[in-house]
């Protein structure tokens, strides 16, 4: 997936997947971290919990290709950036919250050396087989032992609808995480019912998945 295609989404308001509330899966199931500690957000858009995260005392750090959405994001919760060059990134910056407004494939070690905690929400499941193992590739290698946090994804017969969302199953999950990090599913669901897009899709099974990742 190409960024025009974010870009273009963003451009035409076609931003289904972000969501006007706080995450249920977050909010029950986010791991106990020491004041300070700095998540990585990757994908973030204008997600209503970097807010929440930041509440819990948290540094949070969103990566964010759209600069539509990362300026959407400030304006909307009345914060007022401060705005740095950080390489090919333009960073954003209010309280506790930072958006690096660029490409997430660009970051490096040093950006994320100090990064103790993951939340992905929207990134993995976003992006389709090839960009997903790039995807984990880097955040094998580039985040520190013991990171942890949350993964959520979606699970559904991929031929009866073409995403974005991606489905992605638990055998990949395992497959692209699990030599790096320890996995436990923490919640899974049949969400159909819940969504009605992929019902007139013709999808007949919805599966949403929560796993608590801890790097090792």
């Amino acid at each position: 997936m190409e960024p025009k295609f974010w870009q273009e989404r963003w451009a035409r308001n076609q931003i289904g997947f972000h969501l006007p509330e706080v995450n249920p899966y977050l909010q029950r199931h986010w791991p106990p971290l020491a004041e300070g500690a700095k998540v990585l957000v990757p994908l973030c858009g204008k997600s209503l919990d970097l807010m929440w995260l930041a509440s819990q005392g948290l540094r949070v750090l969103g990566v964010e290709l759209s600069e539509q959405a990362v300026e959407a994001f400030f304006s909307e919760q009345n914060l007022t950036p401060r705005i740095t060059a950080r390489g090919v990134f333009k960073v954003y910056q209010a309280d506790s919250i930072e958006i690096w407004c660029g490409d997430f494939f660009a970051l490096d070690a040093e950006v994320l050396a100090d990064c103790t905690a993951l939340y992905d929400r929207a990134a993995l499941i976003a992006l389709p087989p090839l960009m997903r193992a790039r995807y984990t590739d880097h955040l094998n290698t580039l985040l520190p032992v013991g990171c942890q946090g949350l993964l959520i994804t979606l699970d559904y017969e991929q031929v009866q609808k073409a995403g974005p969302p991606f489905a992605v199953t638990d055998e990949e999950v395992q497959l692209l995480l699990g030599e790096y990090w320890t996995l436990q599913v923490l919640q899974e669901q049949d969400i159909l019912g819940e969504s009605w897009k992929f019902v007139q899709d013709g999808v007949t099974r919805l599966e949403e998945r929560v796993y608590q990742l801890v790097k090792r």
